[in-house]
């Protein structure tokens, strides 16, 4: 069964990169939905920005939901919880720098404790993924994590290698939670949130001792 993922998009500033990860995911298998949180009940705008954003994906026919909630992080994990879904995909903060990577404040709060796998796009990546692929891809593990796993599964979908070491070649950095937080939470070490803070490319935070199976991607298939 393929991996469910959901990109957190609400057509603000950097949304489109969080749809180009997601449409990478897809690319190597992932059913991928959109998600648009509103703190309102009106949702007709939001279902009309869910299209757009579903036309971006290069999926029209892609789930799209629009969720009422107060809270962007707990109605973007309850919609995780219901779907099934393994991952939820952000943006970076919008005062972020071109080609960077941050943490916005509804990403952090689902990497300190969510139980879903959090993936982030730097700015730009909207960009830089309508011209090369990922050839890639790095796992930060401790050991007993699922970031080699997730890595090798992404990279055998996608044609790319798995580096054991993070440089400027990384096309996405898979890492794992910190030793010590509970099974199936996200939490990550000191040393991860710097190669957060100096990634330049897309990464994935997965839950303690959780891995994301890929399947092969559309242009792997026809290859074969």
């Amino acid at each position: 069964m393929a991996s469910k993922i959901i990109v957190s998009y609400d057509g603000t500033a950097n949304e489109d990169d969080a749809v180009a990860l997601g449409a990478l995911f897809a690319g190597a298998g992932a059913k991928v939905a959109l998600a648009y949180v509103r703190h309102t009940p009106d949702a007709d705008d939001a279902r009309e920005t869910l299209a757009r954003g579903a036309e971006l994906l290069g999926n029209p026919a892609a789930e799209t939901f629009v969720v009422t909630d107060r809270s962007t992080p707990d109605g973007l994990a309850a919609l995780a919880r219901d779907q099934g879904a393994e991952m939820i995909v952000f943006c970076s903060d919008s005062h972020t720098a071109k080609g960077h990577v941050a943490i916005g404040n509804s990403a952090q709060r689902l990497i300190e404790g969510g139980s879903t796998a959090v993936a982030i796009a730097p700015v730009d990546f909207a960009e830089r993924a309508s011209n090369a692929g990922i050839g890639t891809i790095v796992a930060v593990s401790d050991g007993d994590g699922g970031a080699r796993e997730t890595a090798g599964s992404l990279a055998g979908s996608l044609g790319a290698t798995v580096a054991p070491v993070v440089n400027d070649d990384a096309g996405l950095i898979v890492l794992d939670s910190r030793a010590g937080t509970e099974p199936g939470r996200v939490s990550i070490s000191s040393s991860a949130g710097y190669l957060v803070d100096v990634a330049r490319c897309p990464v994935l935070v997965l839950p303690r001792g959780g891995a994301i199976a890929f399947g092969s991607s559309p242009a792997a298939a026809h290859a074969a």
